[in-house]
């Protein structure tokens, strides 16, 4: 890294207080220029604030870009291609924005000539990973100012006064105790700190945004049929959405419903265990409905070495290695497999469950008359005597010999 002070920095910013301290904290500490990105991920907040807010701040090069669409087809979608979960139940609503976000910073750095780009990520957490691989990855000699690694601002209320010192505008409940870190794109909300630290202690129903207490849900199922064309869901009730519209509306439906919360403890890839609450209901519709219409339509072999590669693959993502070629390669895999897996899936959203209740598919490999209890034409029962007895053969040896 050049010790030269950078000229100008593309900053990844919210308009919320930290980043808005390390804008002028940029300007300050460096004597740059700062250039702004914010992008829009479907966190449900109006992002013209953040415009105003950065010029008021002095920033000439604005950038707000909606990048819903691009979100979740190139990024959500191929990552429930392959039905990743991060430790078994994480969905990685966090995990998978960061590289798009970073990606663009790092295109946005290209087209003004930026010689930095900057996050607001603090040295304790992931974000700070995602952001940082996926900057190096796709611009090997990019410089990268983590300011929560430098300066000796530590606590909430050094940076309000901070900012009060050096005129930045403070959102309006910036003096009050926030009990949560909320951090929302189109496929989840996540909660961490202050109050959750604890991970006894239950969070309080007030917190959640997405998704009503399962007990205060309908007392009458909804029930909603997801189409799917080579793995991607593209249709709900037989209406043709797009990518991020079809993720809308399934939000819509799960959280009606109660569906998405879950509270885990989940190990960080810098070495701690945090707790996190979460809450994405169209996204644990859509990997229900994912898995229902792969029963169907993909060979025993071919579903289980996915699911044998999904683990790694959930924690390339968790990690920060969306580009990696190990993550890419898993990806092609996966995209194969994906070419029949076509069809309707029919599911029951009921006081926080999703059941499946139905799916059917041109491509099905699922045959009634191989599987029927009544009288067949197509299966010899008799067959089934020396399969057996061929797979039995290493466990009767290793019986003979005695143990």
């Amino acid at each position: 890294m050049s010790a030269a002070k950078p000229q100008k920095v593309v900053l990844a910013y919210s308009g919320g207080l930290d980043t808005s301290v390390i804008l002028r904290w940029l300007q300050d500490a460096y004597g740059c220029e700062v250039v702004t990105f914010t992008a829009d991920l479907g966190q449900g907040e109006e992002l013209e604030p953040a415009r105003a807010k950065a010029a008021l701040l002095g920033v000439k090069q604005i950038f707000v870009e909606d990048l819903r669409e691009e979100f979740v087809r190139d990024f959500v979608f191929p990552m429930f291609r392959a039905n990743a979960l991060y430790e078994g139940v994480y969905l990685l609503g966090t995990s998978i924005a960061r590289p798009l976000i970073a990606k663009r910073q790092i295109e946005i750095a290209r087209a003004v000539g930026a010689d930095a780009v900057a996050h607001g990520a603090t040295g304790k957490g992931n974000d700070q990973v995602r952001f940082e691989l996926t900057y190096y990855a796709l611009e090997p000699d990019i410089r990268v100012i983590a300011p929560w690694r430098e300066w000796d601002l530590t606590s909430r209320s050094t940076l309000v006064a901070y900012a009060e010192a050096h005129q930045v505008p403070i959102p309006r409940d910036a003096h009050g105790d926030a009990p949560y870190s909320v951090d929302a794109n189109l496929l989840h909300t996540s909660f961490e700190g202050k109050a959750l630290e604890d991970p006894w202690v239950q969070p309080d129903e007030s917190m959640f945004l997405r998704t009503l207490a399962p007990e205060k849900a309908p007392d009458k199922a909804t029930i909603i049929e997801v189409g799917f064309e080579r793995g991607d869901a593209v249709a709900i009730d037989g209406e043709a959405y797009s990518p991020a519209a079809l993720l809308t509306r399934l939000n819509e439906l799960g959280g009606a419903n109660g569906v998405g919360r879950l509270d885990l403890v989940e190990n960080r890839f810098v070495g701690m265990k945090s707790r996190g609450i979460y809450e994405t209901p169209g996204g644990t519709i859509l990997h229900v409905a994912h898995r229902a219409i792969e029963s169907l339509t993909l060979d025993r072999g071919a579903m289980h070495l996915k699911d044998e590669l999904m683990p790694r693959y959930a924690e390339l993502i968790y990690n920060g290695f969306w580009f990696a070629p190990e993550r890419r390669m898993i990806q092609e895999a996966v995209d194969a497999s994906q070419a029949d897996v076509e069809g309707t899936v029919r599911l029951k959203l009921y006081k926080g469950s999703v059941s499946v209740i139905g799916r059917k598919s041109p491509r099905s490999l699922y045959s009634l008359a191989h599987v029927t209890f009544e009288a067949d034409q197509v299966y010899d029962q008799r067959d089934a005597a020396g399969f057996i007895k061929l797979n039995a053969l290493r466990l009767r040896l290793a019986a003979r010999r005695g143990r």
